[in-house]
């Protein structure tokens, strides 16, 4: 799985041209600016190395190490994908000089599975290596290296071994900062404990082209080592390494769902898409530093609040064992770091923004029947820990010091006694719908284990949102909206404004959208709502411009608490909105360019949307239900494991999905469907087939029950 190791060869030679595959509709720059903070770089799937360039423009955070515009300081090993949290890693750089001074660098990374780098050629060439820890064998033909990387207040250290193959004609290793530059240290050994001092090594080489093999373990430098030799032994060249990777693209990942389309814009979309949600998570099993064990072992989770809406549904149609690994890491984290975590990255849990949501996927992943090598038992006590103990504040976070951001509900002595959320708490307003959330997944969970007594307690508090709703808070003509609240009652808010980050009572979003959270609730949220007409034109002034006394809408599609929204048109029989509007964003926001995303890629959150409206439903998280809107494609296959498939076609559109969207008519594995939803057993458990009659105009081809509303 390539985890360990990857392959840089820097050379004057022209880059090669690969015959065209699913790869080459793969654009790796497309959301790598304008905020999408995609990783460009060279990775396979699920990769622990990402290879990349890293570069620094002051005023800037590099969140995947590339930006399109600064200064250039090398290629390193490790980055993040599409987080919008703070950069991370960019270990073992490597920048190749034709002198000591900063030569003109072109980069030609166009495709994702290899890289190139072209620089003017003097006498000889150098290799400059930052590390913090640099040691260098008697022969020199040997470069060994160790790495700190820092997070929060913690550290770990990660192994390095790597190999040149050619000798230095010299090598030299160096201490030094930012600041006050670099002093050359003897005998070919630097080291520094300081994560203010950087340490590294130049190499210089009378060869015009020179191939590294570097590998990299959490584990030890002998373990990185052997990573290089198993993955990239001595005499690998780099076309095999890219024909290698384009097939483990091109079989694990991109061949998973297949259209007869032949719109270069969409296959862009969708096969781009396909590849960067599955950049991350991280498998890094036997790579795990803090503990010894059997189980799987994945991290890098960038986050489980943004994942766990629409990403996670999709990861266990796409990857079925993946997914069931991923569940039993989760489970395994549990076990030895004492909670589930919401994120996860260096081995550490963190940051936690609202609810202990890894609930909710654990939820969702037993309602859908993943079962195999999960224990399940253990997996629900996981999740009590997660309702029922409070984590220890350590360490403070200076953004939001009142509880944990690390792992766990840091609000929930609240919960427990009040069953709401006091200001005293940070995001208290997002917590508490995300609290209710989370608990309906321990009812799930608990119901199907057969644990009535649990599954009636969890189900009880996860009407608790109720507590937040203050029916004679108004917005835009329109009255009911979750709120801020103490011991004495509901406090006075604007439910578009006061809302946004850590210290605020909503996070990323404000109160038009949290209060439509509690889908496991939606009856009651509609009958508080005023019903379903007010429901409609109270989702029709989300998408309506200039409402705010903005020019945009109320609607945000940069952001994931709003993601369900424009689908929530199917719980009151208007599912035709439910197409208009999440095909409007779908069409606006998502581009082919390097501004292609509406905000933040969040580990792939933002391309599964998109993939879910390609295909033309979208899952409920925590319950079996998916919601009908309508495809793009004529015809699309999504291959489900197993020998299993589900084939989706649509006639009567353009093939494109931009015009003639609506549905006329469905017939779900053959036979005519009344409802505009559907469950997991009727088209995943063992694969199906949904076909579409599409047309110009709304009909009326849903007769049938609304969606479930089980907490209500």
């Amino acid at each position: 799985m390539a985890l360990g190791s990857a392959l840089l060869v820097l050379t004057l030679v022209k880059p090669a041209v690969w015959a065209a595959t699913l790869t080459s509709h793969v654009n790796p720059f497309l959301g790598s600016a304008g905020g999408g903070n995609n990783f460009p770089g060279v990775a396979r799937p699920f990769g622990m190395v990402k290879l990349g360039p890293d570069l620094h423009d002051p005023g800037k955070d590099a969140y995947s190490g590339y930006l399109p515009h600064g200064e250039f300081s090398g290629f390193s090993m490790m980055h993040e994908q599409g987080t919008g949290g703070a950069p991370k890693y960019g270990t073992v750089s490597q920048l190749p000089l034709a002198s000591i001074s900063i030569p003109s660098l072109r980069d030609h990374m166009g495709a994702s599975w290899w890289t190139s780098l072209t620089y003017c050629l003097l006498s000889e060439v150098k290799v400059l290596v930052k590390v913090t820890k640099v040691e260098t064998s008697p022969s020199s033909m040997i470069a060994i290296m160790k790495v700190t990387v820092f997070m929060t207040m913690v550290g770990t250290v990660l192994q390095i071994g790597g190999y040149f193959d050619t000798a230095p004609i010299n090598n030299k290793t160096y201490v030094g900062t930012d600041a006050g530059g670099s002093e050359e240290q003897t005998g070919g050994f630097a080291t520094s404990s300081s994560s203010s001092n950087r340490v590294g090594g130049v190499f210089s080489f009378q060869e015009s082209a020179v191939t590294s093999r570097v590998g990299i373990s959490w584990i030890s430098t002998e373990k990185a080592c052997r990573h290089v030799q198993d993955e990239i032994p001595e005499g690998t060249d780099l076309h095999s390494v890219v024909q290698d990777a384009q097939s483990e693209w091109e079989s694990k990942v991109l061949s998973k769902v297949t259209t007869t389309s032949t719109n270069q814009t969409s296959l862009t979309l969708l096969y781009t898409s396909l590849y960067f949600m599955h950049l991350i998570p991280t498998n890094q099993t036997g790579e795990n530093p803090k503990w010894s064990s059997e189980e799987p072992y994945y991290q890098d989770i960038f986050t489980y609040w943004d994942l766990f809406r629409c990403s996670t549904a999709l990861m266990q149609v796409l990857q079925p064992e993946a997914y069931e690994e991923q569940i039993r890491s989760l489970i395994d984290i549990w076990r030895f770091d004492g909670y589930l975590p919401d994120a996860r990255s260096s081995n550490y849990n963190g940051r936690t923004q609202g609810g202990s949501n890894a609930d909710n996927i654990l939820a969702d992943a037993y309602v859908k029947g993943v079962r195999g090598a999960v224990n399940w038992d253990d997996g629900y006590r996981a999740m009590v820990k997660d309702a029922e103990v409070a984590p220890p504040n350590d360490p403070v976070d200076p953004m939001a010091p009142d509880s944990s951001t690390k792992e766990g509900r840091g609000a929930l002595p609240d919960w427990i006694k009040l069953g709401f959320i006091t200001p005293r708490y940070t995001r208290a307003v997002t917590r508490a719908v995300e609290y209710s959330c989370n608990d309906f997944g321990l009812y799930q969970v608990a119901s199907g284990l057969g644990k009535n007594d649990d599954a009636e307690k969890y189900l009880n508090r996860s009407r608790n949102w109720q507590n937040h709703w203050n029916p004679n808070t108004t917005s835009l003509g329109f009255s009911g909206f979750v709120v801020p609240r103490d011991e004495n009652g509901f406090i006075d808010t604007d439910p578009l404004r006061d809302g946004g980050y850590w210290g605020d009572p909503y996070y990323e979003a404000n109160s038009w959208a949290y209060s439509w959270a509690s889908v496991h609730d939606m009856k009651q949220v509609i009958d508080m709502m005023g019903g379903a007409q007010t429901v409609v034109k109270r989702l029709d002034t989300m998408f309506t411009k200039g409402v705010d006394g903005s020019s945009g809408t109320i609607f945000d599609s940069t952001n994931e608490p709003m993601f369900n929204i424009p689908y929530l048109y199917n719980y009151v029989n208007r599912q035709d909105l439910s197409v208009s509007q999440s095909r409007n964003i779908a069409k606006t926001y998502y581009l082919t360019g390097a501004n292609g995303l509406p905000g933040n890629s969040d580990a792939g959150a933002m391309q599964t949307w998109l993939l879910w409206n390609m295909i033309g439903l979208y899952p409920v998280t925590g319950q079996t239900t998916f919601l009908i809107h309508s495809p793009w494609f004529e015809s699309l296959t999504i291959e489900l494991g197993g020998g299993k498939k589900l084939h989706v076609t649509a006639k009567g559109g353009d093939g494109n999905g931009d015009s003639n969207i609506q549905v006329q008519r469905l017939q779900v594995n053959g036979k005519d469907w009344r409802k505009n939803w559907l469950t997991w057993d009727d088209i995943f458990a063992d694969g199906g087939s949904l076909d579409f009659e599409l047309g110009g105009s709304p009909s009326n081809w849903f007769t049938g029950e609304l969606p479930p509303s089980p907490a209500s």
